[in-house]
């Protein structure tokens, strides 16, 4: 079962969905394989900090983000990877780096890959490292609203 923080969002904003079940995996990389879904098309999420303030990349688990890119494309003073014993405490429903690419769900800002944008669905991280959420891209646009930038 997903998050219940996620489950409950997309119950109430009556989003169709599908769960993927899959053994545990912790690589973006092999959750694609287990879970039989592309990689370019399983969207992983990486916590930065712009400017001190934490916020979501999220980006196709094929790619890398490459934070001078971020950096540049928002004008911050600094972009930097965050640790995950800087932003564990921020996802108490979550296994930790397991977390949904909804930022809105977490009081923060969420930056996805122009690349997302092309495909229909996306599959992410559903809050454990045994299960995805399958949707489709244009409703978790309308959801989180993320700001689209060259994050690769």
């Amino acid at each position: 079962m997903p998050a219940q923080k996620l489950q409950d969002y997309l119950d109430k904003h009556e989003i169709q969905y599908v769960t993927i079940s899959h053994s545990p995996a912790y690589t973006a990389q092999h959750i694609a394989a287990l879970a039989h879904v592309p990689g370019s098309e399983l969207a992983k999420t990486v916590i930065v900090k712009i400017d001190d303030k934490f916020a979501m990349a999220v980006l196709p688990a094929s790619l890398r983000v490459d934070l001078r890119h971020l950096q540049e494309a928002l004008g911050a003073d600094e972009v930097t990877l965050s640790s995950e014993q800087e932003f564990k405490e921020l996802f108490p429903d979550c296994e930790l780096g397991a977390m949904p690419p909804f930022g809105n769900l977490y009081d923060m800002g969420v930056y996805v890959a122009e690349q997302l944008t092309e495909d229909d669905e996306i599959a992410f991280n559903a809050g454990s490292h045994s299960e995805l959420v399958k949707m489709s891209y244009n409703d978790f646009a309308n959801l989180v609203t993320p700001q689209v930038v060259a994050l690769t």
